[in-house]
């Protein structure tokens, strides 16, 4: 008689929930979320038309644009609730919270290594006196940096990062460091190859089944579809939808303000 396999238990996994959370320029309302929880499902997509204020409400979660009003929380797998929204953004990624950049930045004038030494460097490390203390960083981070570097097909940790596709996948790595337990990824796969675009999915599935939870901002569509457990959609300013990629790709709604007829 076989015995029985029993599966391993879901990992646990961080809760962001937004309530009451308005944004306004110059008298325009550009995200109005009445309430929503990121985090039920291990990897979660954010959808909807140019304008629907997907960036805005992620970067509102980072407290980079400060709420008109409302709350944003951090409800972790231990300890107490967080409030996201009255810390300062540089305090978000002790807390575990860290988000890609959706325009493509980088140190132009460090090397590839720098620029992931420096993202990996502890706080007690960051004063000026200490600035000798890259070998101990190095020590602790170097050989996990070697990894990324050569799965994402870097040849030269100490060239410049030239290309828009290696700024993006750097600013990737910089936050996978961090180790972070709620990801925020803005336009991930832009501009990215076919290849690099499977390991960069392949990556964030490995995190989401290790307990991070991840929430992705994406314009490629096939990303969504086949990587996201749940999808949300928004269309000016509100979160309408929320559903399994199936379901959401088949709405109605979406196919009219966002699809299109036979896009399905």
């Amino acid at each position: 008689m076989v015995a029985d396999v029993v599966a391993p238990a879901p990992a646990a996994r961080p809760q962001i929930r937004i309530e009451g959370a308005v944004k306004s320029f110059g008298g325009h309302v550009v995200v109005d979320v009445d309430e929503l929880v990121l985090g039920d499902r291990p990897i979660e997509g954010l959808i909807g038309p140019n304008g629907a204020g997907k960036t805005t409400l992620m970067r509102m979660i980072m407290h980079s644009i400060p709420l008109d009003r409302g709350s944003v929380t951090l409800r972790p797998v231990d300890g107490p609730e967080v409030a996201l929204s009255k810390l300062p953004a540089d305090q978000m990624a002790r807390h575990g919270v860290v988000k890609s950049n959706q325009v493509i930045t980088d140190f132009d004038k460090l090397t590839i290594l720098d620029s992931l030494l420096l993202a990996s460097t502890e706080h007690r490390y960051e004063q000026p006196y200490r600035v000798f203390s890259e070998e101990l960083v190095f020590e602790r981070y170097g050989s996990e940096i070697a990894r990324y570097l050569d799965y994402f097909g870097f040849t030269d940790a100490r060239a410049l990062a030239l290309s828009a596709g290696e700024k993006k996948l750097l600013d990737i790595i910089r936050c996978l460091l961090v180790k972070p337990s709620f990801l925020m990824l803005d336009e991930p796969t832009a501009g990215l190859p076919g290849e690099l675009t499977e390991k960069v999915m392949a990556t964030i599935r490995e995190i989401a089944a290790a307990g991070t939870a991840v929430v992705i901002v994406e314009h490629d569509l096939n990303v969504i579809w086949s990587l996201c457990d749940e999808v949300h959609f928004m269309a000016e300013g509100k979160v309408v939808l929320h559903g399994d990629p199936q379901s959401i790709r088949e709405h109605r709604t979406v196919v009219e303000k966002y699809l299109g007829e036979g896009h399905v």
